[in-house]
């Protein structure tokens, strides 16, 4: 018999406990149902949804003005940041705190123009120089602005293959910039040259590229290249030392 009223009990116990969920449920939905009816009421003409298939089709008409208005306000914005920035980084006082700030707006506004990552590259490759060791965290920010470098160069050429100055930029941090990493820059500097065969300052990056990983033949190639296809002397006359550097390297 005690067995049996504890069994009862029991029951009675579960009964009333599912009563309370199901009534703190069908509350909770009904404040939900209020809330999304209220803010259905805020978005819509007169306070309300329309009634009439008329109705429905001008208010999403009028939604889609708004939403295409908003949007060109939007890109324009976007540009205007881009703008700003290009200024900041550019000026004959280059200001790349200030620009990476501008580029982070910009790409909140447009994620898929190459041209913005490119130029957070370069703004924050300037910063990390700049971190000399006034801070005890010096190292530490170097190291990050270098990989936020990084990043930005390799996301303007997931958007662009061909875009060459990333690829240039990409190669600068890889050969003076980062420790061992010049050669992953050889691929890069490869690259830009099969688009731009006469691109001059990619060949020197190249043959200090080779240099660093002690392939000197390579080296002495490059360098006979930029003497072959260069007009300017003082360019010609940098390639021939750095060549006779190299070349005594190799036969003492």
């Amino acid at each position: 018999m005690k067995q049996f009223k504890e069994i009862v009990l029991g029951l009675i116990i579960i009964l009333v406990f599912g009563w309370i969920i199901t009534f703190i449920y069908k509350q909770e939905s009904a404040k939900a149902n209020k809330e999304l009816a209220k803010k259905m009421a805020e978005i819509s003409p007169r306070g309300g949804p329309p009634e009439t298939i008329d109705g429905l089709m001008q208010a999403i008409a009028l939604y889609e003005d708004q939403i295409e208005r908003n949007v060109r306000e939007g890109a324009q914005t976007g540009v205007y940041w881009k703008i700003l920035a290009t200024r900041l980084a550019d000026g004959s006082r280059p200001q790349h705190n200030a620009a990476l700030e501008a580029l982070e707006k910009a790409i909140y506004y447009n994620t898929e123009d190459p041209v913005l990552y490119y130029l957070t590259g370069v703004s924050a490759a300037h910063i990390a120089k700049s971190k000399v060791g006034f801070s005890n965290n010096a190292q530490r920010e170097a190291e990050h602005y270098y990989q936020l470098s990084e990043n930005g160069y390799l996301r303007a050429l997931e958007l662009d293959i061909t875009y060459t100055k990333a690829m240039y930029g990409l190669a600068i941090l890889y050969v003076y910039e980062l420790e061992n990493r010049h050669t992953e820059a050889i691929v890069h500097l490869e690259r830009i040259l099969q688009l731009e065969p006469s691109n001059i300052p990619a060949m020197f990056v190249l043959a200090t590229a080779h240099y660093l990983n002690r392939d000197f033949a390579e080296a002495v190639e490059v360098y006979d290249r930029i003497i072959s296809r260069t007009r300017d002397r003082k360019i010609k006359e940098e390639a021939e030392n750095n060549k006779d550097i190299i070349l005594g390297l190799m036969y003492g």
